[in-house]
């Protein structure tokens, strides 16, 4: 049996690039937007600013309720 003393071609990498400003700024306007609304609906909907009526969004965010510290009873 034949051995191969070729040895293997260097693979290059693609020179890295860094990506625009553009291109990230509506991404996190978004996912901010995105965070504020849940930061509301985790630690302020159940008072004088409630959106929904009932307990219902109390219930379904309860335990990030307190996992966040935020009172709630």
């Amino acid at each position: 049996m034949a051995q191969s003393t070729a040895a293997p071609a260097p693979t290059t990498l693609p020179a890295a690039t860094p990506l625009p400003v553009r291109a990230i700024l509506p991404w996190a306007v978004f996912f901010g937007l995105v965070m504020l609304v849940l930061l509301y609906f985790v630690g302020a909907e159940q008072g004088a600013l409630a959106v929904f009526s009932g307990d219902g969004v109390h219930e379904w965010v309860h335990d990030s309720r307190h996992l966040l510290g935020f009172p709630c009873h």
